[in-house]
């Protein structure tokens, strides 16, 4: 009875195994008839397989763990209040708001990097982008419209001042336009990997424990949101259609792959949603998402592509 239960035990062995690794690990040269040795290379080829699958999983959790975003995240309400109370329009926002605006219209004007950089430091752009990304992620529909209503007000009051700036300055002090200020109205395709990469640094700063967030200045630095707006208005007031495009355009790379790269960081980390989406739902915020992207990026692509084939003079 004994054997009769090892035969079948090693019959239903070899129907679980694959018939051509079978041939190959257990015949050729030496070729096992005796019924207890293919029992015990069947049991080692098992074992090396298990340890094979051991040795992957390992591998996997090394990898998980020198990339996870989950090892030092902050609670998920705390992710919340920190981006949004970020984003709010408070009176001394408003007040560094328009320090950066002055600083980023002097550094332009007077070709300072050093001063842009200080406006760049200071500008609380990004809060309110962030305010948009966590409401789209989290299904927030009143987040993301409270977001992006405060920074159309924010875009708009950056563009007049910066406007009346340059309308005084330039018939006080006339200079042509500074290489700052030309470097603003020439977006190239580099400006979205800059927006993207920035974008995916800072929301990954904002959802970190702790309070001081060492990352944020340096984003506010590389995706370089007021200075366009800057330009825009330089553009504005003095009547130059072609800089207006290129400043407005530039902002715009900046402000939407700041804003996609965040969201997609915020789904990866699973925030709450405040209401669950349906398959279809889903799908068509996915849609619409992929649509945005491609038609912010055709007007850059194109003027990539009519550059390299020297239909244009190169406007890097």
């Amino acid at each position: 009875m004994e054997e009769k239960n090892r035969k079948q035990e090693i019959n239903q062995f070899k129907e679980k195994l694959d018939e051509p690794i079978f041939e190959h690990e257990f015949t050729g040269e030496e070729t096992i008839t005796d019924d207890t040795n293919i029992y015990d290379a069947i049991h080692i080829h098992i074992a090396k397989e298990e340890k094979k699958h051991q040795k992957s999983i390992r591998f996997y959790h090394l990898i998980y763990r020198l990339f996870s975003l989950r090892d030092d995240m902050a609670a998920h309400e705390e992710i919340k209040e920190r981006i949004l109370n970020g984003g709010k329009i408070s009176g001394t926002n408003w007040i560094v708001m328009g320090c950066a605006i002055i600083l980023a219209c002097v550094g332009l004007y007077l070709n300072s990097i050093a001063v842009i950089i200080g406006a760049m430091l200071i500008s609380p752009l990004i809060g309110r982008i962030m305010m948009m990304a966590y409401g789209t992620a989290s299904n927030d529909k009143k987040s993301f419209l409270r977001g992006l209503a405060g920074f159309a007000v924010q875009i708009t009051v950056s563009i007049v001042t910066a406007c009346i700036f340059f309308l005084i300055v330039c018939n006080i002090d006339v200079r042509e336009a500074s290489e700052q200020i030309i470097n603003r109205t020439k977006p190239t395709i580099y400006d979205i990997l800059i927006a993207m990469f920035g974008g995916i640094a800072g929301i990954i700063g904002s959802t970190r424990k702790g309070e001081y967030n060492s990352i944020i200045p340096g984003v506010a630095i590389a995706t370089a949101l007021m200075p366009p707006l800057c330009v825009a208005g330089y553009s504005i007031a003095n009547a130059n259609w072609m800089f207006l495009g290129g400043s407005l355009y530039l902002f715009i790379l900046n402000f939407y792959f700041i804003y996609a790269s965040s969201v997609l960081i915020l789904n990866l980390l699973e925030v709450p949603k405040v209401k669950t989406l349906t398959v279809k739902q889903w799908k068509i915020s996915r849609w619409r998402m992929l649509r945005n992207t491609f038609i912010v990026i055709i007007p850059i692509v194109v003027l990539t592509i009519c550059v390299s084939l020297g239909l244009l003079p190169n406007f890097k």
